[in-house]
């Protein structure tokens, strides 16, 4: 999830279309398994034209809005990825009741996480972002859940994901890498890809959370604006295959050679 989007905390209005009339109740053997029993108390659920939205206590035009942004991400997702896509997104109360669903103990700072093929919205943080950050977070999301992450650097799987989510956002990129862009025109771009300790959640620095995501985002953005989109995809479905390395290696690259290449395209496009 995009940690800079994730910050900017402007409350966005939401639209009240209302209840689907046509959604499953949640013992439908339409209704995805991974979607039902979620609470014993029952839920609510809301249907867009592809995505499925249910959710614990929420109010109809709630879900409605968020099955209308479900929709719009599986039609970013699809465009990238060239398979249909059809988001089921759950709504807790909490985020203690999300941490629960997903089977942490906690996701501090984070507005939604991917977990076994959906999305599960954190209530709190996702409801402090702005309307472009609330698409481009159910991208991103949606991205792991039907591109997978297995088998991949973090920065790949990061990246890409960020990359599928900003693609159509229309923020400036030192908008979206706001923080980057800071570092960089005090002179300090980073030396290598960001590796996984960079994206630990609640770790002792929480401003290297932002720039991993946004040095990994201009790490897929370079591969894309550099060999195209469909060779970005193809590494990406190489790299779960083969590896990284093996994949890279496909473009004429290693991970030496695009850590060069990243890092000066990093200065051109943030200094």
């Amino acid at each position: 999830m995009s940690e800079q989007v994730s910050r900017r905390a402007a409350l966005a209005a939401l639209l009240l279309l209302g209840l689907a009339a046509d959604a499953p109740a949640p013992a439908s053997p339409v209704f995805p398994a991974k979607a039902r029993d979620l609470w014993p108390d029952g839920q609510s659920t809301a249907r867009g034209a592809r995505s499925l939205v249910t959710g614990h206590r929420a109010a109809p035009g709630t879900l409605s809005d968020l099955a209308r942004r479900a929709d719009s991400a599986g039609l970013r997702v699809t465009a990238v990825l060239g398979r249909p896509v059809r988001p089921v997104v759950i709504l807790p109360g909490s985020a203690q009741d999300a941490a629960r669903l997903a089977g942490v103990e906690r996701l501090d700072g984070l507005a939604a996480v991917a977990d076994g093929g959906r999305v599960i919205v954190v209530p709190e943080s996702f409801g402090r972002l702005t309307s472009t950050g609330k698409d481009v977070v159910l991208t991103h999301e949606l991205t792991h859940v039907a591109a997978g992450t297995g088998g991949l650097p973090v920065w790949l799987y990061e990246g890409f994901a960020d990359y599928v989510a900003y693609r159509d956002a229309g923020l400036p990129v030192r908008t979206a890498a706001a923080e980057l862009a800071a570092e960089v025109r005090a002179g300090r771009v980073p030396a290598a890809l960001p590796g996984p300790e960079a994206f630990a959640v609640g770790g002792p620095d929480p401003g290297r959370l932002a720039l991993a995501y946004q040095e990994a985002w201009l790490a897929c953005r370079f591969l894309s604006r550099r060999f195209g989109e469909r060779s970005l995809v193809r590494l990406y479905r190489d790299a779960q295959a083969a590896g990284v390395d093996e994949a890279l290696a496909a473009l004429g690259l290693s991970v030496a050679t695009l850590t060069a290449r990243w890092r000066a395209y990093v200065r051109e496009q943030l200094a």
